[in-house]
């Protein structure tokens, strides 16, 4: 008779314990460091765009600036001499920007230097015309100086997209030069006419090198814009553009014609040349404000792309460290596969010890097993001397008999 016993849970050896978090340990070492060191990237890359948004915003401030700047040059140089009050409220602004954010762009120490020529602008003697060119020329070449400087400092210069790129070429460097030599340009062209007669040749020599220095930053920002209009993909760059964008370029050809000695006194039509450079500064300042919008939401889109592909990477590494953590759990728990127990059985018998093999039946006197015989029919050992079947070493001779 067989008599099932407990199931024993066979105990593992520890090393083989230890193996599956050996190797989900090893395993989640690299993911965590690809996924620290894509994060890191993604991080440096979205402070990069951040600063560069930091450069459009000094831009825009030095925008007033410009504009003020190059007309009180001209009203100097006229002797009609315009109000402080535009400049004054253009510096003001500025500063408060650079206060903000100018030791971030390192451009506080320029601008300290900037500001004082300004503000000592209307101490200096401007009662001579040439001498107000000369000082407002000064002036505006430390602020296509800072211009430069803000681009370096914020990564615009070195912007990956093609199209922001064009963007923040035309509107940071070419625009302030075209408006900065579009006014020395007219107020060259007003100089001349009050200069001798002997100085006309050297006179109209520096007009055409202010004519051409004028006319090539205009002619840089038009492809540049055109290019980022072609490469953009936003369909609104266009029709934002398009209307300031044309009165831009055909007031810059005015300019060009109108800067052009005719006759033989080689005499420039002042009057026109001022109109078509006002013109020219007008478009550029509505055609700013809407390259600048362009370029801070061409990188605030890619900066939100840069959160989003950020989240995806902490979210890929989150699970694939959760699935090398619970598979380490299972093979901690289950080393042999879910097979930590095995049956055994104990038969009565020999001091009905466990651990022997079963018995299917019993067995004879020489232990093979017992054939089937009915059940009021005892096994042969167990019979009677004299009695039950032969034994089977006899049958031959009986049979000889």
């Amino acid at each position: 008779m067989t008599v099932p016993a407990p199931r024993v849970r066979r105990r593992p050896r520890t090393p083989g314990r230890l193996f599956p978090l050996l190797l989900a340990t090893a395993l989640l070492l690299p993911v965590a460091f690809l996924v620290i060191q894509a994060h890191r990237g993604i991080d440096a890359d979205r402070e990069l765009l951040e600063r560069e948004r930091l450069g459009v915003e000094y831009i825009r401030a030095l925008s007033p600036v410009t504009e003020a700047l190059v007309n009180a040059q001209s009203g100097a140089v006229t002797g009609r001499p315009l109000p402080r009050e535009p400049l004054d409220q253009a510096i003001e602004q500025a500063a408060a920007v650079d206060a903000r954010i100018g030791g971030e762009l390192s451009t506080s120490e320029r601008w300290a230097g900037l500001r004082a020529k300004l503000e000592a602008l209307p101490e200096r003697s401007l009662t001579d015309p040439e001498a107000a060119f000369s000082a407002y020329s000064e002036v505006t070449d430390l602020l296509l100086s800072l211009h430069g400087k803000v681009r370096e400092t914020s990564g615009l210069i070195r912007d990956s997209g093609a199209d922001s790129y064009f963007l923040q070429d035309g509107v940071g460097e070419e625009m302030p030069e075209a408006m900065v030599a579009a006014g020395r340009l007219n107020d060259l062209a007003v100089l001349i006419e009050q200069r001798p007669a002997a100085d006309r040749l050297q006179s109209l020599s520096e007009l055409s090198t202010l004519r051409f220095a004028a006319l090539q930053p205009a002619g840089d920002l038009v492809n540049n814009l055109k290019a980022a209009v072609d490469t953009s993909a936003s369909a609104d760059l266009g029709g934002s553009v398009l209307t300031p964008f044309d009165a831009y370029q055909r007031a810059v050809e005015a300019m060009g014609a109108a800067a052009q000695p005719v006759g033989r006194t080689a005499t420039v039509d002042t009057a026109r040349l001022s109109t078509a450079r006002g013109q020219a500064q007008q478009a550029a300042k509505q055609l700013q404000p809407v390259i600048l919008d362009e370029i801070d939401r061409l990188l605030v889109e890619r900066i939100d792309q840069m959160d989003r592909d950020g989240r995806r990477v902490l979210g890929a590494g989150g699970v694939a460290g959760l699935l090398l953590i619970v598979l380490a759990a299972f093979g901690w728990a289950y080393p042999h596969g879910g097979q930590g127990t095995t049956p055994r059985s104990t038969t009565p018998g020999a001091g009905g010890q466990p651990g022997e093999p079963e018995s299917t039946g019993p067995v004879g006197a020489r232990g093979e097993p017992a054939t089937d015989r009915p059940a009021n029919e005892q096994p042969p050992a167990l019979q009677p001397a004299g009695q039950g079947r032969e034994p089977d070493r006899w049958r031959p001779f009986d049979a000889a008999r």
